[in-house]
């Protein structure tokens, strides 16, 4: 299948329901639908990105976002909002690509994520990317079924 991604508006129809889909699919394994650590206005300053991923006739597939990591690392960027649509073979690797290269070209270094322990295909997602566990930041310390990772970017 070919996938291409772009940056696109964080509250378009296909994000917005992409979004919702994500929100949907992590309530059932969590719980917890991950709605209160992110909100568009959060990729809607400098140094952001909101991407999705479209097959050859145009139909969002899935989604992720880029953000500033809070201060005062101003080289860590943030990975959130990402979801790829059941069924759909290497969507979820087109979007994190496409995210770590606008990174890498709006000046971070590493970027940084949250999963949570139960959602064993993300952790697995992430770790085969190169990304490596870290003690929990932010709003995730403390949080025993949160779990945390890091990537350093090629420069």
């Amino acid at each position: 299948m070919t996938v291409t991604v772009d940056a696109e508006d964080p509250s378009s129809r296909d994000a917005c329901a992409l979004i919702a889909e994500l929100s949907a699919a992590l309530t059932a394994i969590t719980g917890a639908s991950g709605q209160a650590s992110f909100d568009v206005a959060d990729v809607r300053v400098a140094r952001t990105c909101f991407a999705i991923a479209r097959d050859a006739a145009g139909r969002a597939l899935g989604c992720g976002a880029l953000r500033p990591f809070e201060a005062p690392m101003a080289g860590v960027g943030e990975v959130k909002r990402m979801f790829a649509r059941p069924g759909t073979q290497g969507v979820g690797s087109a979007v994190l690509n496409f995210l770590e290269q606008q990174a890498t070209r709006l000046g971070y270094t590493a970027l940084r994520l949250e999963t949570r322990r139960v959602n064993e295909r993300a952790v697995a997602f992430y770790e085969r990317r190169g990304y490596r566990r870290i003690a929990n930041y932010g709003r995730y310390v403390g949080n025993d079924a949160a779990v945390c990772f890091e990537k350093v970017l090629a420069e």
